[in-house]
């Protein structure tokens, strides 16, 4: 059971066996086919987008299963924020540039009030899920200076992958241009153009 157009087509050519789009169905249904093939024998997969441990909303899944007395396991995967990076060709801590790194979403359906605006304050590396939608907004609340460094990454890992690279002045005009408006992970920070970072002990 993956999870509709989050999940790249790709990914389903490896699949030995049935495969059911959960896309439309609620918590219930999904439960109730995931315990339905477990206790017909079938190893059974509730594959998410990414790794499910962010945004993942798998603790209501993992509980309905669980009072069914079915017991789990996670397998982790690749979050769209990693692979963006990886598309970027950055790092998202960087020595001399910042050591931190500020994951969050915009208010939306599920969420009524968020801490965007308070969390720029810190000038760490943000990375924003879930905003293409709301990105003017996001860019003119946070508090970076305008000439920040910022992307958007489309489909990060997909064949069809995007980047948008520009400023936190200009990257809502560049996104928008391009008609981008979901499926997309936003980053803000000077690690997308470190020109004075620090050498890594590392390395001596």
């Amino acid at each position: 059971m993956y999870t509709g157009s989050l999940v790249n087509p790709e990914v389903l050519n490896y699949v030995h066996g049935e495969c059911l789009d959960s896309h439309g169905m609620k918590l219930q249904d999904i439960i109730d086919v995931l315990v339905k093939n477990v206790d017909a024998g079938k190893t059974v997969v509730r594959l998410h987008s990414g790794d499910p441990s962010l945004y993942g909303a798998i603790i209501e899944q993992i509980d309905g299963v669980i009072k069914r007395g079915i017991s789990i396991e996670i397998i982790p995967g690749v979050s769209s924020l990693f692979a963006a990076a990886a598309a970027l060709k950055t790092q998202l801590t960087l020595n001399g540039v910042t050591e931190t790194l500020i994951i969050t979403r915009p208010a939306g359906t599920t969420l009524e009030k968020d801490s965007i605006k308070e969390l720029s304050h810190h000038n760490a590396t943000m990375a924003i899920y879930l905003g293409t939608d709301k990105l003017r907004k996001i860019m003119d609340e946070v508090t970076y200076p305008k000439e920040t460094p910022a992307a958007v990454v489309y489909h990060a890992s997909w064949n069809d992958e995007k980047i948008i690279r520009g400023t936190v002045g200009d990257i809502a005009d560049k996104v928008e241009a391009l008609g981008i408006d979901k499926s997309a992970m936003i980053i803000i920070g000077n690690v997308l153009n470190p020109e004075n970072y620090k050498r890594s002990h590392l390395y001596g």
